[in-house]
């Protein structure tokens, strides 16, 4: 754990020059605007340790697979965001001399990254070896409502010398990605072309041949005049630059303001993309800083209007919450249903960049919240566009009739994931996406979409279930075997609780969608019936049958559910009495020690808890959360979140704080010593599922919102905003009192600690929980 960012309620700071967590803070104070991204890579030259990336939707290689021993079956590929143009540089040379952090004295350094505004922000005085110093201050913003345009500001000022300042802003298609399998290059030249003031470079990815064109163009300011000495230009492949040199006495500011633009052939032609990058230049150039960065702005503080957590009483707290949505509100805008969230967003390569099932599972409550109804529909939008595939990735591995079985790692519908114990047994992530479905139509209302698209997604998934159990003579039951539930240190299990409890509730729920749809959509019903060859009556009878029986493991004398067979047949000491040196076990310990002891990487079991609260009883809850969570190591990002929403559940609530604050400060204080990899942005969702719906108790339970809030010792109040049935609402808890306020016209119902309570249009309600309600 690392604590070198200070405490601040809006901002990220790290004062102080800390080479050795460099890495680290490059993902920390990444920034993105949905389309595009980037790691927070120093402008000028630096020769320490650095992951430079900048990272472009939707933009990918197919890096050929590598493994060891190759097994029927395996993708061929591992899909890749790559790498790509960078266009930040700005070498700066004093009196000749590089400047360069990892070789001048730095007497004093600060980076700052301002949530509320979307600005990242350095400021620096560096000693160069001749003695010559200077002051540089730093602004850059990717913008969010021009969303091809990078804006930066970099003012060096001379402290103690006169003489001459060099600056040479540059594109840079000369990257490479440190996860390539091979070592290889993803990129080749199509076209460069520099003059004056700005350059263009267009360049193509290898195989997947995909158009990505960078412009630049820049002015140089002197003491606020614009300065007009001679510009020189320089190109070689994948590389061009352009070159200025200035006069400088003691005192002087120099400041070099850079705009750059980053169009791409996933939305126009080819022959139109260096034409279309100047387009954008030319708006940016004619604006002008301040102009982008106030519209910027702007729209940042809309997404705040709507997403923002406040907390009172605890700064940290505060700023891992506002931090883990600034993250989420950058990755994602939900502009493009061919785009999704990969685990690390914009802020570094592990996992390639692309979509896994934590998409449905983590992020997608926090987009169904906070933003405009299209935006969580388009990431569901995206399952359906794949469904075909998903379709192919099941024949693959020999199922039939339609089944469908979506991919693990994804970013074009085909499985490109190479582990098989993930990629062809952790199918719970079919269930997951069914869930998803549920999710939204549930919390939305917007049942319409299940005709035009959620039916067909769930028919696929529901035939694959009914192919992947088998009947066991000997249990008299339907049993799945050979599977990975959500706890990955234990593979090829039989009868994993969660994923045999996705599958059964996925065939109940397409069978309520298919009684909806032949009342409500009957003919739309009768051409997905012969579309997709479904024979509703045997179907729907095999699904009944494994609905009634399948086979669920049990421990009686509990009260529990087993995670699959066998579980108790390991040695079940608590993660309480492992040694300090042991942990984290996925780093001391050897892979067959995993898979034979009983820790638990992540929810499992309490997965399927935390999703269908309503089907368990307090006391259910209680007995598996009291024998599941001692036994949990929390290696995985996505684990303390359930944990601590069934903590709140069952008023547990010292448990529910430390892991919602474990979640909400993971990468700011690098729990897992992983964070120099990239942010945990999928996780990121988890943490504010655990503020909403674990300290706020906030559900939705057939369509009605519900909340069981309570609020930590430590603070004196809090208070979120969510978007619900068109209302827009604020809550408080400050004290024994829960305060809703509708800022809308619309008038919504609730459940608050189980009384029923309507906040009209434009009006609030203060409530008080009072002892009857006291679990």
């Amino acid at each position: 754990m690392k604590d070198y960012i200070i405490h601040h309620n809006w901002k990220i700071i790290e004062e102080g020059f800390n080479p050795e967590y460099n890495r680290i803070s490059e993902s920390i104070f990444s920034i993105g605007n949905g389309k595009m991204g980037q790691r927070a890579n120093f402008e000028e030259n630096y020769s320490g340790d650095s992951l430079n990336g900048t990272y472009v939707a939707g933009i990918y290689y197919p890096d050929k697979t590598r493994v060891g021993w190759w097994k029927n079956g395996y993708p061929e590929y591992f899909a890749k965001i790559i790498n790509s143009t960078n266009w930040i540089g700005i070498r700066v040379k004093i009196n000749g001399e590089e400047l360069d952090l990892a070789k001048v004295k730095v007497l004093s350094f600060t980076r700052e990254l301002d949530m509320q505004n979307g600005l990242l922000s350095r400021r620096f005085v560096a000693e160069m070896k001749n003695g010559n110093q200077v002051e540089v201050s730093s602004h850059r913003f990717v913008s969010i409502t021009a969303t091809e345009i990078g804006a930066i500001r970099y003012t060096v000022k001379a402290l103690n010398y006169s003489g001459e300042i060099q600056v040479i802003p540059f594109l840079d298609g000369d990257v490479e990605n440190e996860d390539s399998n091979y070592d290889e290059k993803f990129w080749v030249e199509i076209s460069r072309a520099v003059g004056g003031n700005e350059g263009y470079l267009t360049v193509e990815t290898l195989k997947t041949q995909f158009q990505l064109c960078t412009g630049m163009w820049f002015q140089l300011i002197k003491n606020g005049e614009k300065v007009d000495s001679k510009i020189t230009n320089r190109n070689k492949e994948k590389y061009v630059e352009v070159s200025q040199k200035v006069e400088v006495s003691e005192g002087d500011e120099i400041t070099v303001e850079k705009f750059s633009s980053t169009v791409s052939s996933l939305y126009y032609k080819n022959e139109e993309l260096v034409e279309k990058a100047k387009e954008a230049i030319d708006l940016a150039a004619d604006a002008g800083f301040d102009v982008l960065f106030e519209s910027h702005k702007d729209a940042w503080l809309e997404k705040w209007e709507t997403s923002d957590i406040i907390i009172e009483g605890d700064v940290a707290a505060q700023q891992g919450i506002r931090f883990n949505i600034f993250q989420l509100n950058q990755t994602y805008s939900g502009e493009d249903e061919r785009l999704n969230i990969g685990p690390k967003g914009f802020t570094g390569e592990k996992y390639g960049g692309v979509t896994y099932w934590d998409t449905e599972a983590y992020c997608l409550p926090f987009y169904l919240s906070t933003a405009p109804q299209k935006v969580s529909r388009n990431l569901l939008v995206y399952r359906h566009k794949h469904l075909q595939k998903a379709i192919e990735n099941a024949e693959k591995l020999g199922f039939t009739n339609g089944a469908a079985l979506y991919p693990m790692v994804t970013i074009n519908g085909e499985e490109c994931h190479n582990e098989w114990e993930i990629t062809f047994e952790e199918i719970h992530r079919n269930g997951a996406i069914a869930y998803a479905v549920y999710d939204y139509v549930n919390y939305t209302g917007d049942k319409e979409y299940l005709a035009s698209y959620g039916f067909e997604v769930l028919l696929g998934i529901s035939r694959f279930w009914s192919q992947r159990v088998n009947w066991s003579a000997d249990k008299k039951k339907y049993v799945m075997l050979g599977v990975t539930g959500p706890n990955e240190y234990e593979n090829n299990v039989n009868n994993n609780f969660h994923t045999s409890y996705m599958a059964v509730w996925t065939l109940k729920y397409t069978l309520e969608v298919i009684a909806y749809l032949k009342t409500e959509f009957p003919f739309l019903y009768e051409e997905m019936v012969t579309k997709w060859k479904f024979n509703e009556i045997q179907e729907t009878e095999k699904w009944q049958d494994i609905i009634n029986n399948m086979y669920f493991p049990r421990d009686e004398k509990r009260g529990i559910y087993l995670q699959q067979d066998g579980f108790l047949d390991k040695d079940l000491t608590p993660v309480s009495e492992l040694a300090e040196s042991d942990r984290p076990i996925n780093q001391k310990w050897s892979w067959d020690r995993i898979l034979r002891a009983p820790y638990i990487k992540q929810a499992d079991t309490l997965q399927s808890i935390y999703l269908f609260q309503e089907n368990f009883s307090a006391k259910e809850i209680k007995a598996h959360f009291d024998f599941y969570e001692p036994l949990t190591v929390h290696e995985s990002s996505l684990s303390p979140c359930v944990h601590s929403i069934l903590a709140a559940k069952i008023g547990y609530q010292e448990k529910s704080y430390e892991m919602y604050l474990r979640t909400a400060r993971l990468d700011l204080d690098d729990y897992n010593n992983d964070t120099e990899d990239g942010l945990h942005i999928t996780s990121m969702g988890g943490t504010w599922m655990s503020f909403v719906m674990g300290l706020g108790g906030m559900r939705v339970v057939n369509g009605e919102l519900t909340f069981n809030p309570f609020l930590p010792d430590k603070w004196k109040s809090y208070s979120f905003r969510i978007d619900f049935g068109g209302a827009h609402l604020k809550v408080t808890k400050e004290g024994q009192y829960f305060v809703i306020e509708n800022h809308s016209d619309c008038d919504v119902n609730a459940l608050v600690w189980g009384d029923k309570v309507s906040i009209k249009g434009n009006d609030s309600v203060r409530l008080r929980k009072v002892a009857k309600h006291i679990l």
